[in-house]
This record gives C-alpha cells, structure tokens and sequence, in this order.
C-alpha cells in the first residue's frame, strides 16, 4: 500500500517550512540580482542590447543566409537605433529592474527546487516516483524558452518594431524602459509557454485530459498556439510560425508523455486484477 513519505505536520508546522522555503527562494533571487546589478556594463551591453546590433549573432546568421539565397530582406537591425531615456531616475531604475528579471531568470531552477522540497514529501511514493526529475525537466524547458525567444524571437521583434514607422515624417526614439519591458516579457512569456508538456503530464496525472483528447482537439491547439504567438511576436506571419513550431512539437511531446502516463496505469490496473 503506498505511503507518505513524511510525518505527520501541524498547520503551523506547514506554515513555518513554507516561510523558510520562500526566504530561500527570495535569497537567490536577490543574490543573484546583485551580480547581475554589479556587471551591469556586461549585461546591457553583451546582453540586453545586443539584439538590436548588426553584430548580433542570429542578425548576422540571417544575414550571411539571405545573402547567400539572395533575399535582403533578411539583414535585420542592420541600422540599430538609439535607445533614449527621457527619465532623471529611468536608467538607474532599468538598471534595478532588469537586475531582478536576470535574478529571477537565473535562480528560476533553484525555485522550482525548492517548490518541490516542500511539495514533494506530501506526496505518496508513487506519486514521487512519476513526479521524479520535474525539477530538472521544468528548469530546463524554461531556460530553453528563454534562450529561443533571445535567439529568434527578441532580434526580430525588435527589427520589426524598432524599424516600423506609419509616415516618413514620424521618427522612432525608443524609450530604454520600452525596450526592456518588450525584450523581458518576451523572453518570460517563452519560458513560461515551453512547459507545456510539464502542464499536460500534471493534467494527465489528475485525469483531466487524455491522449485521445489530445489528438481530437490538436487542429483547436494550433489555432490557440498561433493566437499566443501572435500575441509574443511582431504581426508578421515568418514571427508567428517560428514560434508556433517549437510549440506545436512540444504539444506532439505532451502527447506522447500523455500515452505513457496511460498505458503504465493501465498496465498496473491489469497486474493488480
């Protein structure tokens, strides 16, 4: 008969290890915030900014491709703009804001860690051992959203609605806050929709989907994905299907991760009959 791997604890008692576990997670944020705000010449400069370069690592891949098939257009940020503040105290509070997003981002494994030493001794053995590795798979879906949307999606967004204008007579001068708030919901909102199959495995686990729903509604879930990647993404139609392929293959993995959940259960259903 499975069991808890925990005693027996108060409300109290659940309430105190909970304090502790968010002191913890709060502490790493801020630990990591304050590197972050200490190498802030490394940061926006090789880090923040540097999508908007020529120089830029995917703008010079693009480049060197459409040189090569002989379409222009895909030299992207070829003439940067210049970011302005308009603020006395905007670029010492950007500094601080993106200090605390880097924070976050950086110590996003260490939180789940730590989500899961609370969470993890209420659970039965069973249920550990199916739940065994979330820490690592979440951390690592998050931290490959954020580097797909810095890679792909960051440079072109940024071309697209640095560069866009209504009239010749209308000049763009982007705001530094603007800019960093487009560049940190962008890589946030990747990093969040890359744990889909972390989100369908739950929803398997606790019987509400299955892998027959899954495929039923699959030309519903492309409709849904290319809606959130307009929403992440400049209107262009290249933007959101870059986006939407690596979620529509995640949709296939939860999928595949749902028919496992299934088949072990009903495997052990039929040994215990």
């Amino acid at each position: 008969m499975a069991t808890k791997l925990n005693n027996e604890m108060s409300f109290l008692d659940h309430l105190e290890a909970l304090r502790w576990h968010l002191m913890r997670s709060i502490m790493s944020i801020v630990v990591f915030a304050i590197i972050a705000f200490i190498f802030k010449e490394f940061i926006f400069t090789n880090i923040i900014i540097a999508p908007k370069t020529p120089e830029f690592f995917t703008n010079r891949a693009l480049c060197t491709f459409g040189t090569w098939i002989g379409i222009q257009a895909l030299c992207i940020n070829i003439e940067p703009f210049q970011l302005i503040n308009i603020n006395m105290a905007g670029q010492f509070t950007t500094h601080i804001m993106v200090s605390m997003i880097i924070g976050l981002i950086a110590a996003f494994p260490y939180l789940i860690f730590e989500m899961w030493r609370f969470i993890g001794p209420a659970l039965y053995e069973k249920e550990q051992q199916f739940a065994r590795g979330a820490v690592f798979y979440i951390s690592m879906l998050f931290i490959m959203g954020v580097l797909f949307a810095y890679y792909v999606i960051i440079p072109l967004s940024v071309h697209f609605l640095g560069s866009y204008q209504v009239s010749a007579e209308v000049t763009n001068q982007i705001n530094l806050m603007s800019y960093i708030q487009t560049v940190s919901a962008i890589a946030l909102a990747a990093g969040l929709l890359f744990e889909l199959p972390v989100l369908i495995f739950f929803l398997t686990k606790i019987g509400l989907v299955t892998p027959e729903f899954l495929k039923k509604y699959r030309r519903h879930s492309l409709v849904i994905v290319l809606a959130l990647s307009a929403i992440i993404t400049p209107p262009d139609i290249f933007s959101q299907i870059l986006v939407a392929f690596p979620l529509m293959f995640l949709y296939e993995v939860g999928i595949r991760i749902s028919q496992r959940i299934i088949t072990k259960e009903q495997m052990e259903a039929r040994q215990r009959a």
